[in-house]
């Protein structure tokens, strides 16, 4: 009987080496039940417990195991169990849990050097004194220990952890170089496959923090594709929670925000899942950080709170979100709490600096700007990465126009435009134009001031930035007709857009794309003119069009649809666009309309299928009889809490 067991226990091991994590549980499950489990295989059942996605049972399970070993005279074994104990406690940020799990972790491995244990026990007095807050020269004598042990008795595992973490803690004292060359030796080691799945996840996602930290997004970008491949590859589900928070940031910075949304959503299921709440804090904030960029207030708000709730601090977004909303003082306040807070690590500090350079500027306090942007300097010559870099030089660019050196001004900006868009930043590329803009404006270049802002609002637009979109149409307004009155009126509002555009381009290419592009914004060009259609911009692959009524709207995107339903017909092929159609009042400022309606008009668009046309059921009573349109139905707009009502068009 006992060598039928050990040949079950050693499939199961086979099973968790070929990290078939679900047949490995079923297999310890079934000889749990039997009661045949020594501590040995309790252990094993807790770790397929982890890796297939049972978070509920890993810690009763670990703790019988070391109720086990305990009973069969095993305290290095118990030690082992007592110490993975700790580290999901710690992973559940219950610090008297962690300290009290750790503590019999010490008390059963004994004084001895040598102990296998002893390796595990250093790593973590250093590495749970960094995340404690601790003293950052006594957690590295802790991991020079770890790493003297592991190297003397062979442990990969501490061996990884210790470098990883050594790395990190030079970094936070200014050590790069020395932190950067250990990190690197620790993901030789992970690449190689020289750790378990547990420690080669927690490296990774170590690396790959570290690369965030210091703002290298070039290599953050490398080691989240290649950590996501990892956890693919072997089916790993207790990490990917934690790195889906940092492609989250990544598809931000590149504009990809509806996707950058729902993985950072995933992630904080996941992270709740596992009991991750380490991680739930971060997934919340960017969550936050896009809302706030789209002009989603309250959604920004409940993130950031969600983010505080779990121990990440909500700053410097919140004080950006105030800033955004007009409250000067409290955007003001926050900052400089969140300053405050940080202490004197100058990485830590840099966001919120950026934030109080931004916050000054627009509240005309360049004093404190000004010392802002000198640290800012300062931390980006320490750190040279590009991302600090331009972060730096676009402050640095906002300050000296504000203080009227317009000429220093554009040419710092000019330089951070160029960083921002090799870092392909849309958002902040779009930021740097406005303020581009502005220093045209101020030295009397209305031409290149009205490039600049047109091609800022048309980013903004594209990547869904409602409000940063009308201040843009704003500034542009105020250009074109400076002496001219704001006033509301009531138009209709057409938007349209080549549908999955991106993949258009990658099947036919460059050169033959422009061709298209070209054929497209002249054909759609001749219908909107033939039927009073003024376009207002041009949004890249599509369009904005008023009108002066709702039947010259529809019956216009009527005859778009049709003429590019009757080229596919005779040729074999036309570019598959949608329309979405609005009327109401807005506010036109020379030959530009801004406000909430206009918005309205192009979240319709983008709700639209290829094919079709979308119009709200206020613009299809004003059409009159002769349009025939489908059942109305209520949709959700992006950045509308409200449902609108909207109708398809029936053009065929």
């Amino acid at each position: 009987m006992d060598r039928v067991l050990d040949d079950r226990l050693a499939s199961a091991r086979d099973a968790l080496g070929r990290h078939a994590w679900q047949e490995a549980f079923e297999a310890l499950s079934e000889m749990d039940r039997a009661g045949h489990l020594s501590g040995d295989g309790l252990a094993l059942l807790a770790l397929a417990s982890w890796w297939s996605g049972r978070p509920e049972t890993t810690l009763d399970t670990g703790e019988r195991a070391y109720e086990a070993y305990i009973k069969e005279g095993q305290p290095v074994q118990a030690s082992i169990a007592a110490l993975e104990l700790a580290r999901q406690y710690g992973m559940r940020m219950n610090p008297t849990m962690w300290t009290a799990w750790f503590a019999r972790a010490e008390s059963l491995a004994g004084t001895d050097p040598d102990a296998p244990v002893a390796g595990l026990l250093a790593w973590m007095r250093g590495f749970m004194g960094m995340a404690m807050g601790g003293d950052v020269e006594t957690a590295i004598g802790h991991l020079d220990r770890a790493l003297e042990i592991a190297r003397r008795t062979g442990d990969r595992n501490v061996e990884g952890l210790s470098l990883i973490d050594k790395g990190w803690a030079l970094c936070r004292i200014g050590k790069q170089k020395e932190g950067l060359a250990l990190t690197d030796e620790a993901m030789v080691l992970a690449v190689g496959g020289e750790m378990d799945p547990v420690t080669t996840g927690q490296v990774y996602c170590s690396m790959i923090g570290l690369c965030f930290h210091r703002g290298d997004l070039q290599r953050a970008a490398e080691w989240t594709e290649a950590t996501t491949r990892w956890c693919e590859r072997y089916e790993i589900t207790g990490f990917p929670g934690v790195c889906r928070v940092h492609r989250a940031e990544l598809m931000r910075i590149r504009g990809a925000w509806g996707d950058a949304e729902d993985e950072a959503k995933r992630a904080s299921e996941e992270l709740s899942k596992f009991n991750l709440l380490f991680g739930m804090g971060d997934a919340f904030y960017e969550i936050g950080e896009i809302r706030r960029r789209k002009g989603d207030f309250p959604g920004a708000e409940e993130a950031y709170g969600r983010a505080h709730e779990y121990g990440r601090s909500p700053e410097p977004g919140l004080s950006l979100l105030r800033l955004d909303q007009g409250n000067l003082d409290a955007a003001a306040a926050g900052v400089r709490r969140a300053l405050a807070e940080t202490g004197p690590e100058g990485l830590s500090r840099f966001k919120p600096l950026l934030a109080q350079a931004e916050i000054g500027i627009a509240s005309g306090d360049l004093e404190t700007a000004a010392l802002a942007s000198a640290e800012l300097d300062a931390i980006a010559e320490e750190v040279p990465t590009r991302y600090l870099q331009i972060a730096a030089e676009s402050t640095r660019g906002a300050l000296r126009a504000a203080q009227g050196d317009h000429e220093a001004g554009t040419r710092d900006l000019r330089a951070a435009l160029h960083g921002w868009q090799q870092l392909e930043a849309p958002y902040e590329a779009a930021e740097v134009r406005v303020r581009l803009g502005k220093a045209y404006q101020a030295q009397g270049d209305k031409e290149g001031a009205l490039l600049e802002l047109r091609a800022a609002r048309d980013t903004f637009d594209r990547l869904g930035a409602a409000r940063a979109t009308e201040r843009a149409a704003e500034a542009i307004g105020q250009l074109t007709s400076p002496a001219q009155q704001p006033e509301r009126v009531r138009r209709a509002f057409m938007f349209t857009d080549i549908v999955k555009s991106t993949d258009l381009v990658s099947a036919i290419g460059d050169e033959a794309w422009e061709n298209l592009l070209s054929w497209h914004d002249q054909m759609l060009g001749s219908i909107f003119a033939a039927r009073g259609g003024e376009v207002s911009h041009h949004t890249g692959d599509g369009f904005f069009v008023t009108f002066a009524d709702s039947a010259s709207a529809v019956g216009c995107a009527i005859a778009v649809q049709k003429a590019l339903h009757e080229h596919r017909r005779l040729t074999g092929f036309a570019p598959v666009v949608r329309i979405g159609v609005h009327s109401a009042e807005a506010t036109r400022r020379g030959g530009d309309y801004g406000g909430g309606e206009v918005h309205k008009a192009a979240r319709i668009a983008a709700h639209a299928n290829g094919w079709e046309i979308l119009a709200s059921e206020e613009t299809l009573e004003e059409a009159g009889e002769g349009i025939k349109f489908g059942d109305l139905e209520d949709v959700n707009l992006k950045g509308f809490g409200a449902p609108v009502r909207v109708g398809k068009v029936d053009w065929r």
